[in-house]
C-alpha cells in the first residue's frame, strides 16, 4: 500500500465558476505525489487559464462527451488507483488513505463515496440518503459519488463504454462483476446547482426517467440530448 498513488481524471467544460475551489482542496495531494489530469472539452470560458498551475496534467478532447474525456485522461494516468472526480466535488482531505485502506480492507478493486449535497433544504438531505441507500445495495455508483479503481482493474474492463450518458451505470456494472464496491462512508461534498437551477423534484424525475429509459435501451445520445435540454 506504501507505493500507491492517485491520479485523480476530473472532465471539464466551462467550469470557470467552480474549478478553483476543487482543484485547491486537491494541492496538499499533489504535493504528496498524487496526480491531477484535466481533460477539458473544449471550453469556451477561462476554464483552461485557471486549471493550468493547478493540475499537472492539462488535456483536450474533442467533444463534451464525459466517459470519452475520462478515458482520455486515463491513458495519460500514471498511478495504480484512478478517481474520477466531477468539477464540482469537494474530496475529504484524507481521501488518499480512505480509498486505500478500504480496497486493502474489503479486498476490492473499486469504490465510491457517500455523497453530501451542498444545498440547505431538506429535501437534499432525502436525496443524499436515497442515492447512498441505493447505491451500496445495489453496487451501482454515480459519478457524483467520486468512483475509484485500480488501474489494472479499468484496463481490464477496457474502461468507459464511449456513451454520451449513463457511463457511471455501465462501468458499475462491469466492476461489480468483478468484486463488490467499497462503500466509504466519509462523504464527499457534491454541488446542488444542477437541481437548484432546473428544480430539486423535476430533477429528480428527469434522472429516474432517464435511468429507466437507458435500461430499456434508449440510445445515449438521445438521452444527452434530453438531459441538456
Amino acid at each position: 500500500m506504501k507505493n500507491e498513488l492517485l491520479s485523480i481524471i476530473i472532465p471539464t467544460f466551462n467550469e470557470q465558476a467552480i474549478i478553483a475551489e476543487t482543484l485547491e482542496t486537491l494541492q496538499p495531494l499533489r504535493q504528496a505525489g498524487h496526480e491531477i489530469i484535466i481533460v477539458d472539452g473544449n471550453s469556451t470560458d477561462n476554464t483552461r487559464t485557471i486549471v493550468g498551475p493547478l493540475t499537472d496534467s492539462l488535456l483536450s478532447s474533442s467533444c463534451r462527451n464525459r466517459a470519452q474525456q475520462m478515458n482520455t485522461g486515463v491513458y495519460f494516468a500514471h498511478n495504480s488507483v484512478l478517481l474520477f472526480l466531477h468539477a464540482d466535488t469537494v474530496l475529504p482531505k484524507n481521501v488518499d488513505k480512505l480509498i486505500f485502506q478500504g480496497m486493502a480492507k474489503y479486498k476490492s478493486q473499486w469504490g465510491r463515496f457517500d455523497v453530501n449535497l451542498s444545498g440547505k433544504s431538506w429535501l437534499f438531505r432525502v436525496i443524499e440518503k436515497c442515492m447512498n441507500w441505493r447505491s451500496c445495495f445495489t453496487s451501482i455508483a454515480t459519478g457524483d459519488q467520486a468512483i475509484f479503481v485500480k488501474h489494472k482493474t479499468f484496463d481490464l474492463i477496457k474502461g468507459f463504454p464511449n456513451i454520451y450518458l449513463m457511463e457511471d451505470i455501465a462501468i458499475s456494472k462491469r466492476l461489480k462483476k468483478i468484486t463488490r464496491p467499497v462503500c466509504i462512508k466519509t462523504p464527499i461534498i457534491t454541488s446542488s446547482r444542477r437541481w437548484e437551477q432546473k428544480g430539486i423534484v423535476r430533477t429528480v424525475l428527469l434522472m429516474w426517467f432517464l435511468r429507466l429509459a437507458y435500461v430499456a435501451g434508449v440510445n445515449s445520445k438521445k438521452l444527452k440530448l434530453l438531459y441538456d435540454k
